[in-house]
């Protein structure tokens, strides 16, 4: 007959509650994202800043007054003098200024995705590791089971789960898929 055991209780690290590994892991990203921003070169930071800027509702603001007088005092609605009665200057204005805050933008998104992509390759890294340990483990576990006459060591599916798994094999499986469903598409 099962005993009921109480569960075990560990001492919480921190008042989060969080593991010490998990601790660690997070003081880790931290770090690094802290000197990934001190190596960042002035022209990134300030395109950075620029774009951060453009695409927050003070710079609506800021055009919404700047475009209205524009269009107020060439409208003749104001007592000052018109400088762009046709608004040829106000267009160029706007298209010239179209075109840096596109670059702008640009140089962020590609220093975003630089990030994004040293990212998934981490997490590829470590999936593929925990993978192969996690391999390891049922290999072990199933050889214990086998050998203290555990029914389910018997299991095929196990013999197929200890072996690892090759990405290289995964990759050109997904690219195979991948190129018969186009072709399934175009014909």
């Amino acid at each position: 007959m099962p005993v009921d055991r109480p569960a075990p209780r560990f001492p919480r690290s921190t008042p989060a509650g969080l593991s010490g590994v998990l601790e660690r892991n997070i003081a880790a990203l931290v770090e690094r994202r802290r000197q990934e921003e001190r190596e960042r070169t002035l022209d990134e930071r300030a395109a950075e800043a620029i774009s951060r800027f453009a695409g927050s509702m003070r710079f609506v603001y800021l055009h919404l007054v700047l475009v209205g007088l524009w269009v107020a005092i060439n409208l003749g609605l104001t007592p000052l003098p018109r400088f762009d009665p046709t608004f040829v200057v106000l267009a160029m204005v706007a298209s010239v200024e179209a075109i840096f805050l596109s670059t702008f933008v640009l140089i962020t998104q590609n220093r975003m995705a630089a990030m994004a992509d040293k990212r998934a390759d981490l997490d590829l890294q470590i999936s593929l590791l925990a993978e192969h340990e996690i391999t390891r483990v049922v290999a072990l576990v199933s050889e214990m089971a086998e050998r203290m006459g555990v029914e389910s060591a018997r299991n095929p599916e196990l013999a197929e789960l200890s072996r690892d798994v090759e990405p290289e094999r995964v990759l050109d499986s997904l690219e195979a898929s991948e190129a018969a469903a186009r072709e399934g598409e175009d014909g």
